[in-house]
């Protein structure tokens, strides 16, 4: 559907409108034709395509020159939102590093541009590493500022915009919305208007099925923009914190990780039932450096990683992600005798056995 264009006879609005995350639009991905078929199966890699692998380490990295550079108030604010996010008690980490080239998240700061926007997920793998993953556009250090900085963060997990759910049920004024982003602060176009506000997510896109307008993921909206739910349409002012909703959410995806992993041994398969988004975490220690084969089994969709342990941190080293297609993800790795690593198998979509499997060779 073509975004409308308004050209004449704008609605007035009397309350100034925030300035709003603008993220580019994210294409809906194209799955088999068998995969298709499966609505239970397609609906799970669609919906699991930008999460992280439970465990993961994000590296992240600010600007420190030209016009991108963050400055150091801003900075903090930025290391208090990852902070922030750790403290609900999910399994990611997250660890500040000096070089963009070393960083998964790259975030910049430019007030000149006034733009505030995230890659979502696993996204952020596909930019260059000379350009920003993340980047902030206003003074972070204001209540609103804060909550744009935990915003962008939910993003970087997976997190989407909550007022485009499709179960939200909002009904706009939409020549009030057209009118309202088009002025200063935003002045977006209408094409931008359309894919940050009005486009709705397809189902398959979003996790759980009620809208929370309390998340750190809602926009702030003035008044005159939201026809329903009536008690919106004097205004939407989220707190700019995380909900119960939001932490609730992070744990289901990042749980805590065990204090102890069971080891993967050679030619000995590890076995677990497990339901979509749940996973297996295995040690590896090699008795012989060679290269060896890491498969999965069982399932019908899942990605699978495999981490070193430097220093006590798990560095990525190699994964496989076979979601839609009819083949089992493999890893084959040089692991060197002495060193630690960690297997890690996210469950996509189980199949009908439900029981995932890892081998190694």
């Amino acid at each position: 559907m073509a975004p409308k264009k308004i050209v004449a006879n704008k609605t007035a609005i009397d309350s100034p409108q925030k300035p709003l995350c603008a993220n580019a639009p994210r294409p809906v991905a194209q799955v088999h034709p068998t995969v298709a078929a499966d609505p239970m199966r397609a609906s799970a890699i669609m919906m699991t395509q930008t999460k992280w692998v439970n465990g993961t380490v994000l590296h992240y990295c600010f600007f420190t020159s030209g016009p991108y550079t963050v400055p150091p108030a801003q900075a903090d604010v930025v290391r208090n939102a990852f902070a922030t996010w750790k403290a609900v008690g999910i399994g990611l980490d997250f660890i500040e590093v000096q070089n963009l080239a070393n960083a998964e998240v790259r975030i910049a700061y430019s007030e000149a541009e006034g733009l505030s926007q995230s890659q979502v997920g696993r996204d952020i793998l596909s930019v260059p590493v000379t350009e920003p993953t993340t980047q902030y556009g206003w003074d972070l250090t204001s209540p609103y500022g804060r909550g744009t900085a935990l915003h962008e963060l939910g993003h970087v997990l997976g997190l989407m915009h909550e007022h485009q759910s499709p179960f939200a049920g909002i009904v706009w004024n939409d020549d009030a919305v057209y009118a309202s982003l088009e002025a200063a602060p935003n002045s977006w176009s209408a094409s931008k208007i359309y894919e940050n506000i009005l486009l709705k997510l397809t189902p398959q896109q979003v996790d759980g099925s009620t809208w929370d307008p309390d998340s750190i993921m809602e926009y702030e909206f003035s008044a005159g923009l939201i026809v329903q739910p009536v008690q919106y349409a004097n205004g939407l002012i989220p707190p700019g914190t995380l909900s119960g909703t939001d932490k609730a959410w992070a744990l289901q995806w990042y749980p805590a990780l065990p204090s102890t992993m069971s080891s993967l041994e050679l030619l000995k398969p590890a076995s677990a039932n497990l339901a979509a988004g749940q996973q297996m975490d295995l040690a590896i220690k090699p008795t012989a450096s060679r290269k060896y084969t890491l498969e999965a089994k069982g399932t019908k969709d899942s990605l699978l990683t495999l981490f070193e342990e430097i220093d006590g941190i798990p560095r990525f080293l190699a994964g496989d992600d076979d979601s839609g297609t009819e083949r089992h993800a493999v890893i084959t790795q040089k692991l060197f005798k002495g060193r630690s690593y960690i297997a890690r198998m996210r469950v996509v979509y189980p199949g009908q056995s439900g029981t995932a499997s890892l081998l190694l060779s």
